[in-house]
């Protein structure tokens, strides 16, 4: 029997996408779903779908950004589902891709408030009701591999998904001791949306290049990398197997290995300079 059956997971953006797979898959496992999302449309059609094929589901909107809505959602599934065992913190935004001299602050405080403290208030909330019944559970958060390496002008997603993984690592020390699992997924090109997260955009974050044409040139390309990627169907399935083996890192993409260990190699290889500094020398703690 799977360890999932009768549990309840709370997955954010799970209206489509890498959230909806996730939802899926462990909805397969016989866990109860609380499905959120800030597309309420996307949010009742997503629900009903999981509801027709047998899964319990509790459907909630909810925008990441804002903790009281965190507070609700966790009100909610605590009502209907009495235990709440798993947090996949899913939703995410792609930001404005622009160069460095070009950033504006509303772009970086919308990629900041949904990619990372979304995950933040997340854990925050959802935690404690995972703790309180002593069984332990699960947090996923969904970061990227542009956390294990970032790409050209993508600075505050790169950023935001970098400080995820870090925030996992982190959690997995914190709370091994009260068997509260952490895993971070970090996958590479997925056929999904991202590239046109500016539909779920609030108009307090517009910024004067949001609609620009070098913004909309870049998320044309972007568009065709990821049309070009895994079924997202994989990645709910990657997750589960992942879960059970106790997988911190979530790769869903191994040829990107290669990649990332050239990051490794150039760190690794920057510790050799710091042996041989000059300076460094007569530090006691070098």
């Amino acid at each position: 029997m799977s360890k999932f059956k009768g549990k309840t997971a709370i997955i954010s953006g799970g209206a489509e996408g890498i959230g909806l797979s996730v939802a899926k898959a462990l909805g397969e496992q016989g866990m109860n779903i609380v499905l959120t999302d800030i597309d309420q449309k996307n949010l009742e059609i997503a629900s009903k779908g999981l509801e027709e094929s047998g899964v319990p589901v509790l459907a909630e909107r909810l925008d990441v950004a804002d903790e009281k809505q965190w507070q609700h959602v966790a009100k909610k599934a605590s009502e209907r589902f009495r235990k709440v065992h798993m947090v996949v913190n899913n939703a995410g935004v792609g930001g404005d891709s622009v160069s460095v001299d070009n950033q504006e602050k509303k772009g970086w405080q919308w990629t900041l408030d949904v990619n990372l403290m979304g995950v933040v208030y997340g854990a925050k909330t959802i935690v404690p009701l995972i703790k309180s019944h002593g069984e332990g559970g699960w947090i996923v958060n969904v970061a990227s591999m542009a956390g294990m390496g970032g790409f050209l002008h993508g600075g505050a997603y790169n950023a935001t998904k970098a400080a995820v993984v870090a925030l996992s690592e982190s959690w997995a020390e914190e709370l091994t001791s009260q068997n509260i699992n952490v895993s971070v997924l970090c996958p590479a090109f997925v056929k999904t949306r991202i590239y046109d997260s500016e539909r779920n955009r609030p108009k307090e974050y517009k910024s004067e290049i949001s609609g620009s044409e070098s913004i909309n040139s870049f998320r044309r390309k972007t568009k065709k990398m990821i049309d070009n990627g895994i079924e997202v169907s994989i990645v709910g399935k990657r997750v589960v197997e992942a879960l059970n083996n106790g997988e911190l890192y979530i790769f869903t993409h191994p040829n990107y290995r290669s990649e990332i260990q050239k990051r490794f190699k150039a760190i690794d290889d920057a510790f050799k300079d710091s042996e041989k500094s000059i300076a460094l020398k007569e530090s006691p703690d070098k």
